[in-house]
């Protein structure tokens, strides 16, 4: 407690709010891939309608100052240029229709990345039409050419946000050098910087770490551990992966939480949620006003049915970051006490 506010309590008799959290500390939510159903090719890939994906997590989602989430796909209710596929039965194209977006609206997400591979997948009317809803909403959002990022003031802290991925017409992964002027930028105009990619080889077989550049079919899904370093080097203060739709390890890199991949969080049909692509975390990282890293908590979740995000009370995930960081990063300097995460000197 500062001298103001003794001084405040003590003279003029005025009561302090004390809670369980600093209001030096903000308190971040991130997870991992979400498509909430798709029109395309068929209603049947929709979820029944009144069903809330997010019922059994949100009062979690909601607890944060700022929820972060990838956004998987178009928001579109029809039309848009498809995006080729062989077979339409078997196209893996995402058509959100747009009363979807309000179950985001409710969960809490604040901020919404739409650089990934799928945003194409209707064509220029799909981003577009992406990017006016997301905007009616009031969400940050950002990682397109004509949107590379943005900025949302909660709790009167600037946050800046940027996203990237490999694919066409998204902000790449790949071009470092633009990555890094744009932190810069952001770091100047912001009190805490946010960096989401969308990268890294993808699958069941892909949970690890290279340090190399990483390819999935036959596309440079960029180097996550290079690219992470060097914006948190620029002026990054948290990172969250997403892409290879499993759950990779976390690493504290000069008191900056990554996060090298969040999963598949709450995709509903369409998606493989066979054993590890099934789990995934919510990672909860308390920061200070310059964005250091101070506190850290993995709550696992577990998708059940055609992709409905609960708690899952085995912890699975935690486990399998746990041997992640081991495997991957021997010199982590993160310590776990059961599912909440410091960082030891």
């Amino acid at each position: 407690m500062n001298i103001f506010k003794i001084i405040l309590l003590i003279f003029f008799g005025i009561p302090l709010f004390i809670t369980g959290q600093s209001n030096d500390t903000i308190k971040f939510i991130g997870v991992g891939d979400m498509m909430l159903g798709t029109n395309y090719p068929s209603e049947l890939y929709l979820p029944p309608k009144g069903i809330n994906l997010f019922e059994n997590v949100d009062s979690i989602l909601k607890s944060a100052d700022v929820t972060f989430g990838n956004l998987e796909g178009t928001v579109l209710n029809s039309g848009g240029t498809v995006k080729k596929c062989g077979d339409p039965s078997l196209c893996y194209a995402f058509r959100q229709p747009e009363y979807l977006v309000d179950q985001l609206v409710n969960a809490g997400f604040d901020i919404l990345s739409i650089a990934n591979n799928h945003i194409g997948d209707f064509g220029e009317i799909g981003r577009e039409n992406t990017v006016n809803v997301l905007n009616e909403k009031d969400f940050c959002f950002a990682g397109t050419e004509s949107i590379p990022w943005d900025t949302i003031t909660i709790n009167n802290l600037k946050i800046g946000f940027c996203a990237f991925s490999p694919n066409s017409k998204t902000i790449q992964i790949s071009d470092q050098k633009y990555a890094n002027e744009l932190v810069k930028f952001l770091d100047c105009l912001c009190d805490v910087v946010v960096v989401s990619f969308h990268g890294g080889g993808e699958g069941s077989d892909r949970t690890h770490i290279t340090r190399e550049i990483e390819y999935c079919y036959g596309e440079n899904r960029g180097n996550p551990y290079k690219f992470s370093h060097q914006v948190i080097d620029n002026g990054a203060d948290i990172v969250f992966g997403h892409g290879p739709h499993v759950t990779r390890a976390l690493e504290i890199y000069k008191d900056r939480l990554i996060c090298y991949s969040l999963g598949n969080f709450c995709t509903y049909k369409r998606f493989n949620l066979k054993g590890v692509n099934g789990i995934a975390p919510i990672v909860e990282v308390n920061v200070n006003k310059e964005g250091e890293f101070i506190s850290g908590n993995v709550i696992s979740i577990k998708q059940i049915g055609e992709g409905i995000p609960i708690i899952d009370k085995d912890q699975n995930v935690l486990i399998e970051i746990k041997k992640l960081i081991a495997s991957d990063f021997p010199e982590s300097k993160i310590v776990f006490n059961e599912s909440s995460f410091t960082k030891v000197e």
